[in-house]
């Protein structure tokens, strides 16, 4: 009995050890990103976007908290623009500010984690138009360390984050495309 309580550790140690070398080879990078075509002209979508304060109606991280703390400081909008949340385990704790934007094709965003694990990303909003209204794309790159690896063994964060993506812009393309 304990002969076979041994082979089954050392079995158990091997794949662990095995799971953890392959994390090791992941990138040291990941993006996430989900396109839309919206029926509306840019200058249109573009304050949606923008302007912080106008995240609520699309954003699906707000639907998921409704209660969560919102703080909104420095620019009114645009670049230097900041809003910081305080919510539930579903939408954690962190901030965001536009760090660069060039009206009405591309915001960018420096996105800082706190809880429930910390981590600092960029996200993308671009604007392209095109027959039939405005391509927008949302993306987010940042650093993969290595414990983001491992739990990508186990968690599709592309199809996680990519979900969260492809409702904010079916809920931004439903108000864009009102009016």
């Amino acid at each position: 009995m304990l002969k076979t309580i041994a082979i089954l550790a050392i079995i158990l140690a091997a794949a662990v050890a095995s799971a953890l070398v392959y994390a090791a080879t992941k990138p040291d990078t990941f993006q996430v990103q989900r396109s839309m075509l919206i029926a509306a002209p840019a200058d249109k979508i573009f304050p949606l976007i923008d302007d912080l304060h106008n995240w609520q109606p699309w954003s699906p991280y707000e639907k998921r908290d409704p209660a969560m703390k919102k703080t909104f400081s420095g620019s009114e909008r645009g670049k230097g623009a900041v809003y910081e949340w305080d919510g539930n385990r579903d939408v954690g704790k962190g901030s965001v500010e536009i760090t660069d934007v060039s009206a009405p094709s591309r915001i960018t965003i420096g996105l800082h984690m706190i809880e429930p694990f910390e981590g600092r990303n960029v996200v993308e909003f671009t604007l392209r138009p095109q027959a039939g209204g405005t391509n927008v794309t949302w993306a987010m790159h940042g650093p993969s360390p290595y414990i983001s690896k491992v739990m990508g063994l186990v968690l599709d964060m592309d199809k996680m984050i990519g979900n969260d993506f492809e409702a904010g812009l079916a809920n931004l393309k439903n108000i864009a495309e009102k009016g």
